[in-house]
């Protein structure tokens, strides 16, 4: 069910997705309220589950890991016991950056964040001796990023 925000909400939503180090009471200057009411709105958008949690955004390229592919997977087998199993497999593997079950021609689709061929190969290989009944994996691989975000349009 979907929380309900007001303007404020947004406002201070907003600024964490731009900055998530501003403090409580720049935050609250902001928004043009007390630091009281407003840490008793964020708690209240922390608990509905609005706002998730708060991160630090590493960049992947100075890290070494500027090899992202995007893994579309099919499968003949869609039991709930098989899809617990491969979500369960694929948690398990701290180079899958986000993970889908998706409509149309592929059934799952995962991006993977390596540092280069060599690596996604091990992690390829690993991946499909590790998870049975995968029918079909195709990957493709990101040439250049050229938009990425994790702020919400709000």
């Amino acid at each position: 069910m979907k929380a309900p925000i007001d303007q404020i909400d947004r406002t201070l939503l907003r600024l964490l997705q731009q900055d998530g180090t501003l403090s409580l009471a720049e935050l609250a200057d902001q928004v043009n309220l007390t630091t009281t009411p407003c840490w008793k709105r964020l708690k209240r958008l922390e608990e509905s589950g609005i706002l998730r949690q708060r991160v630090a955004l590493l960049d992947p390229i100075q890290l070494g890991l500027s090899f992202t592919a995007f893994v579309q997977i099919k499968t003949s087998d869609h039991s709930k016991e098989w899809y617990k199993t491969l979500v369960a497999a694929v948690a398990d593997f701290p180079e899958v950056m986000e993970f889908y079950r998706m409509a149309g021609e592929y059934d799952y689709m995962m991006k993977v964040q390596v540092a280069d061929m060599a690596a996604f190969d091990q992690f390829y290989k690993k991946m499909v001796n590790s998870i049975e009944g995968l029918t079909n994996v195709t990957s493709t691989f990101a040439m250049e990023p050229l938009k990425y975000t994790t702020a919400l349009p709000l």
